[in-house]
């Protein structure tokens, strides 16, 4: 019998939710569902380290807005499936997940939102699988091609991308993770983020779900695969209407990313927040569910 703790995270208090398992791309994974399924659909992708709790505050406005909405666990994270290789991991895996999740409601298309890693998984579904794609809304995360060429050409960057280069260590991330129940982790989003952005119980939440039979190497292994097996899209730039938000103290990425990243867009708008940080779904729900629901209505 598995000693995998099971997460049982509070849903949000909407009479249509349900915690379901979809297929992916070869993987199982576990999703949040909301909203009448006839209702345009909506996808909302997670980032580094969190889970789909960390859009627990976005799915009942966009419910009440008319919209079907899904929230997956991604893989490697909380209660969806963790592939051991490394490989498993390489992008086009990541976004094919999403769009077989598209798929599993009997849709050709959706709305596409995604913070940090669910961003890059948002930007390379839409330039790889345009198709897929109605409106595209990204929260702190580059362009592919602009991460890379920024990467190259800016030492800040490159600076501030140094933890990248630690998670490529086999097992050490994890054991320094795993220290003193996740403090390192829980220290690393409390002290670059906005006081108040998480509770308590945030982190209460986080730490069951690290504590996943492999989870810690399931979330790192994205990075692993993104420097060991590097994947440039098929093109660059995004057809979809794009939004993109961002706030600009965010300690690593830098804000010239932001209008370099719109500028691959076909019909792209920014909203950077000058105070906000890589966080900045937790620091300012309420306005960025605004800006989402007028990017997704327009």
């Amino acid at each position: 019998m598995s000693s995998e703790p099971v997460t049982h995270t509070p849903l949000p208090d909407i009479s249509s939710i349900e915690t379901t398992f979809r297929d992916g791309d070869g993987v199982s994974l576990h999703v949040v569902a909301a909203g009448d399924p006839s209702d345009p659909l909506v996808i909302l992708l997670h980032g580094f380290p969190e889970y789909w709790y960390e859009f627990h505050d976005y799915i009942e406005p966009l419910v009440s807005a008319g919209y079907r909405v899904l929230v997956p666990d991604q893989r490697g994270y909380n209660r969806s499936e963790k592939p051991a290789s490394v490989r498993s991991y390489r992008i086009r895996k990541l976004s094919g997940d999403i769009r077989a999740v598209i798929g599993s409601e009997d849709r050709d298309s959706a709305h596409v939102v995604g913070h940090d890693w669910g961003g890059a998984v948002g930007w390379d579904l839409a330039l790889r699988h345009p198709e897929a794609v109605d409106r595209l809304g990204i929260v702190n995360a580059p362009h592919p091609v602009v991460f890379k060429q920024v990467l190259r050409s800016n030492l800040i960057q490159l600076r501030r991308s140094w933890y990248m280069l630690l998670f490529q260590i086999p097992r050490l991330p994890e054991w320094l993770f795993r220290r003193r129940n996740y403090e390192s982790l829980i220290s690393a989003m409390r002290e670059s983020s906005l006081p108040g952005a998480y509770t308590v119980t945030d982190f209460e939440q986080y730490r069951r779900a690290w504590a996943q039979e492999g989870a810690l190497t399931g979330m790192l292994n994205w990075y692993r695969a993104a420097l060991r097996h590097s994947e440039n899209p098929p093109q660059e730039r995004v057809q979809a209407s794009t939004m993109l938000i961002w706030g600009d103290r965010d300690e690593a990425l830098i804000p010239e990313l932001a209008p370099k990243s719109i500028n691959y867009c076909n019909e792209g708008r920014l909203e950077q927040f000058p105070d906000a940080t890589h966080w900045i779904p937790h620091e300012y729900p309420e306005r960025v569910s605004e800006l989402l629901l007028d990017h997704l209505e327009a």
